[in-house]
């Protein structure tokens, strides 16, 4: 089913949620990527996965929903930036190619303990680890 109208704009009740509670340009970047991968693969698992490869070179997950990238576009991790036929893991969103500085910004928002005394990839898991919480959270599932 198309995640945009014929004008270019997503359609926010086709949308995952997390994209849903997400700015405008996450909610087009989603939808126009989604759709062009149906064109190319058909609808299912395969056109979600390259709707949100494409939001992470913008995007990163921070709680329960996509923001803008402050560091700027690129892909988030080693499966967002490899392509085709690629399998490696995801960090779910998480900006894992972003500084250490950053990754403990989002961990200090995101109220996550001890993240001072983590390394760079401890802090990138349990962002990714607090994104899931606040997303089941969000949708009423503790």
């Amino acid at each position: 089913m198309p995640k945009t109208t014929g004008k270019g704009q997503a359609k926010k009740e086709e949308l995952p949620d997390t994209i849903k509670r997400s700015d405008a340009k996450a909610q087009r970047t989603f939808a126009k990527a989604h759709d062009s991968a149906v064109e190319e693969y058909g609808e299912g698992r395969r056109a979600h996965q390259v709707a949100y490869a494409a939001l992470k070179h913008t995007h990163e997950k921070v709680g329960d929903r996509w923001e803008p990238k402050s560091g700027g576009k690129g892909p988030s991790d080693a499966q967002a930036e490899g392509g085709r036929d690629t399998s490696r893991k995801t960090a779910g969103g998480v900006d894992a190619n972003a500084s250490k500085t950053h990754l403990y910004d989002v961990a200090k928002r995101l109220d996550i303990s001890g993240r001072s005394n983590m390394s760079k990839n401890e802090l990138v898991k349990a962002i990714e680890k607090a994104n899931k919480s606040e997303t089941r959270k969000a949708r009423g599932k503790s």
